[in-house]
């Protein structure tokens, strides 16, 4: 690989994510309805495997959710606050491991620029708790294009 090419690409790479931070609902504190905890109370709320994925951006292992499995009608709710996220007839198999939806309810999600694996990826939160709940890629079915990967341990399911 020649590196003037990679060079010429590189700020496109960095920078189309942070379109995508602005996108989303609005910030957990601009919500009337937002869920503002301290640490200790998210640690009394949560399992630990749930507090490590929610709180502090954790991945829980590919293929551990029972939600993986779950075919029935119903909605997808964040295991920290409640909020209704995905609905049953978004998710589709990713073959990933992890739940997988190709939209969210409308308002119910807020994007970041990650960079911990050193190239950008798009993170999705709670938008009234700010829960980590994963990231979205544009890999998904149509109509959308995209897959919402999920942790499953940031998701509570209800069936109905």
């Amino acid at each position: 690989m020649r590196r003037r090419p990679f060079l010429a690409i590189l700020p496109s790479l960095t920078l189309a994510p942070l379109a995508a931070h602005a996108q989303g609902a609005p910030k957990a504190a601009e919500r009337p309805d937002a869920v503002r905890l301290a640490d200790a109370e998210w640690r009394k709320r949560l399992s630990p495997a749930q507090y490590e994925v929610l709180r502090q951006e954790g991945t829980e292992r590919p293929g551990s959710s029972p939600l993986n499995a779950e075919k029935r009608k119903g909605r997808y709710l964040c295991a920290g606050c409640d909020l209704p996220l995905f609905s049953s007839d978004t998710k589709f198999e990713s073959g990933t491991g992890w739940p997988s939806f190709y939209a969210a309810l409308p308002g119910a999600l807020g994007t970041k620029t990650d960079l911990k694996l050193m190239l950008p990826r798009t993170e999705y939160h709670c938008a009234r708790c700010e829960g980590h709940q994963g990231h979205v890629f544009d890999d998904g079915p149509a109509p959308t294009g995209k897959r919402y990967c999920n942790n499953g341990l940031a998701l509570r399911f209800v069936a109905g």
